[in-house]
């Protein structure tokens, strides 16, 4: 599975939040990697500079072999919050999306 971690101009990404990322979302869904061709990070911030409360905003894109991408997003006071309801939610659609398709 590849996670690939992009950032808008108002993110500073560097190699400390790609790995923090990169752990977070490969511990929600591990138990589906074998499934799992890629995952997209979209990490930003709604407000710039200005700040603000839940101004982060972390949305994840899944694409799964023979699947539609599933998308999931999560608002946030901080990227690592953002990052980590993300990944809840992400790890929920997945739950549900594999109990399903086990049940046909």
């Amino acid at each position: 599975m590849q996670v690939q971690v992009h950032a808008d101009s108002s993110v500073k990404r560097n190699a400390i939040l790609a790995q923090a990322v990169e752990e977070t979302i490969g511990n929600a869904v591990r138990r589906w990697t074998p499934r799992i061709t890629r995952v997209e990070v979209h990490l930003s911030d709604i407000n710039g500079q200005k700040g603000g409360a839940d101004d982060k905003r972390c949305l994840l894109e899944a694409r799964i072999g023979g699947l539609q991408p599933i998308a999931v997003t999560h608002q946030a006071g901080t990227l690592h919050d953002a990052v980590e309801g993300a990944a809840d939610k992400l790890k929920k659609v997945l739950q549900t999306t594999m109990e399903r398709l086990n049940d046909r």
